[in-house]
């Protein structure tokens, strides 16, 4: 056990022949009590042959590595360019950082409850930090700075996730969940930009709950997740000053999975989307079709694309994190 309660077991899981076996373990998991029910563990499970085949595609193998253990919510995975993981455990307001095969340390304390995290140009860390209804930057001196905390006067509500543009503007997520209407000060739920000069805008209003997003690998849509009771992708077309428009539905979540809501999001070079979310991650052909649930030990909230070569999916995974790897290549965060 480490710092701040956190396990630093690292797990191997695969598939073999059709069955769940755990391999390489450091520890075996307590055998299961009469009448509990645990997960598999390491599958991939589809809906059918022809998106498991699918699905095939972007699987490098069924290999899941847990890296860590014993977290109370993870969330905010970003890799950054020096070689190690970032992510969040919510509900402690713990940033960690983590290195492929070491062991995790906490990199901010007190960071007021931060979500989604992610770059600007200049290789700086933006943090959604949802408790204190602001985003804030980590200066080059280490200092934490205000990035944004209103608009046009008003308290943002609660920020959830990010995602920055390739000249510079970054867009976030303005949830009004967990906030009593009293102490709302901006009546819409929505998406938010923040231009390079600091200048605002509303990118999108009145969205039910938006929660993760993420753009198409040349910028011309954005894909803002839908995480209340109409589960679903919107899409929108983003004309070249930032704005968006013609907002439809993308992709249908809706499951009779029990666990996970659509969430946090991430493209591939070919434009597909990896959005975590009933059962899994969720995963779509850039035409939207799709092709298949990636299943995890646990239910996963978010995910991002790391690696030297950038072919390596870590998912945030309630108490813990996990890591594939793929066939493909993910999105690069643009940064100068």
């Amino acid at each position: 056990m480490g710092r701040h309660g956190v396990s630093l077991l690292s797990r191997r899981f695969r598939r073999l022949r059709g069955e769940h076996i755990l391999c390489s373990a450091r520890r075996r998991p307590a055998r299961p009590q009469a009448g509990e029910v645990r997960p598999q563990i390491g599958s991939s499970q589809f809906r059918s042959g022809e998106m498991a085949d699918r699905l095939s595609e972007v699987l490098e193998s069924d290999d899941v590595e847990q890296l860590a253990t014993d977290f109370v919510f993870t969330e905010g995975p970003l890799w950054h360019p020096e070689g190690y993981w970032l992510f969040v455990d919510i509900r402690r307001s713990l940033i960690f950082r983590i290195a492929p095969g070491g062991e995790p340390k906490v990199e901010r304390d007190n960071s007021g409850g931060s979500n989604g995290l992610t770059f600007d140009l200049q290789g700086r860390l933006i943090m959604c930090e949802g408790d204190n209804r602001r985003l804030t930057r980590r200066e080059d001196n280490g200092s934490i700075s205000v990035f944004v905390d209103q608009w046009e006067g008003k308290k943002l509500n609660r920020p959830n996730d990010l995602v920055g543009r390739s000249d510079g503007t970054v867009y976030f997520t303005n949830p009004n969940g967990r906030i009593a209407p009293e102490d709302r000060e901006i009546d819409f739920a929505g998406v938010h930009a923040v231009r390079p000069d600091g200048s605002q805008f509303v990118a999108i209003r009145d969205f039910e709950y938006p929660n993760g997003l993420v753009f198409s690998p040349d910028e011309s849509v954005l894909y803002v997740a839908n995480t209340r009771e109409s589960k679903h992708i919107e899409a929108f077309d983003v004309a070249v000053d930032g704005t968006v428009s013609n907002g439809r539905v993308w992709a249908d979540m809706s499951s009779d999975e029990p666990d996970g809501v659509p969430d946090g999001m991430k493209v591939d070079v070919e434009g597909r989307v990896y959005c975590t979310g009933p059962g899994g991650c969720w995963v779509f052909d850039s035409d939207g079709s799709n092709m298949g649930i990636i299943r995890l030990p646990e239910i996963p909230a978010n995910v991002a694309w790391g690696g030297p070569d950038h072919r390596t999916m870590l998912f945030t995974a309630r108490t813990s994190i996990y890591t594939m790897r793929m066939t493909t290549e993910g999105i690069h965060i643009p940064t100068s």
